[in-house]
């Protein structure tokens, strides 16, 4: 009698246990499934920017405002005709600006009130799509020197007008970069990737092409002609 109970609650026992391993181990899959892996993903493209600006400053010098602009005249169009010689259409004259710069007293220390010369500065930007062209002339412009001509080179720039295209695709590849670094990660656990469950897109980084500096803003380098953009995207997927 006794020896049929304990086997009954054995087997009852048994039972609650097989029960509930079922469902600890139901509740761990369905978990497991409502898990994602968050991975980033990363993609990069080298590019020749297809069109340049140099920006420089013509400055001249004399005692008063009206011989500094009158000289200023003079050699501008030995300036322009130097430009077009190199095949330099695209020309913005800016607003030209000067100054007085007022005479030095050695003994007491300080400036006077009476006028040494004046000073007026022309700044110039020049654009082509030909990058080369434009790095050769930032270069070869202070040659006018030799003429007379006090050219100051400020900044050299270059761009690439099909970035924004460029992006898209990027984008699209670190997401593809992210999946298959997912799936790489999970091939030990015999889970596979599933479908996105949220994509937030880095920033994009535009260096010289060896660099290695991000920003969390994100760098535009404009000074290099060959160009390395970079996208990033961070990626979670769903396990199953």
């Amino acid at each position: 009698m006794f020896e049929k109970l304990e086997k009954y609650q054995l087997l009852f026992l048994a039972i609650i246990f097989a029960f509930g391993f079922f469902l600890s181990t139901k509740y761990a899959v369905n978990s497991l499934s409502r898990e994602g892996i968050s991975v980033t993903g990363s993609a990069y493209q080298i590019v020749k920017s297809d069109s340049g600006r140099l920006s420089f400053v013509i400055n001249t010098q004399a005692s008063t405002k009206a011989e500094a602009y009158k000289i200023l005249k003079e050699q501008m169009p030995v300036v322009f005709e130097y430009l077009k010689s190199q095949g330099i259409a695209n020309v913005d004259l800016k607003t030209y600006n000067g100054y007085y710069s007022y005479k030095y007293n050695r003994v007491t220390g300080n400036y006077t009130n009476e006028v040494d010369y004046y000073k007026l500065s022309q700044p110039v930007d020049i654009y082509s799509d030909d990058v080369n062209k434009i790095k050769e002339i930032s270069i070869d412009i202070q040659n006018l020197l030799n003429k007379g001509i006090d050219i100051q080179v400020n900044q050299v720039s270059y761009f690439y007008s099909k970035l924004s295209d460029l992006k898209v695709k990027l984008l699209e590849d670190a997401t593809t970069d992210a999946r298959q670094r997912a799936s790489a990660m999970l091939k030990a656990t015999h889970n596979k990737v599933g479908k996105i469950q949220s994509v937030k897109m880095g920033v994009f980084q535009i260096t010289e092409v060896d660099s290695t500096n991000v920003s969390d803003m994100g760098i535009n380098d404009t000074s290099t002609i060959d160009k390395k953009v970079t996208a990033v995207a961070n990626v979670v997927f769903k396990i199953k």
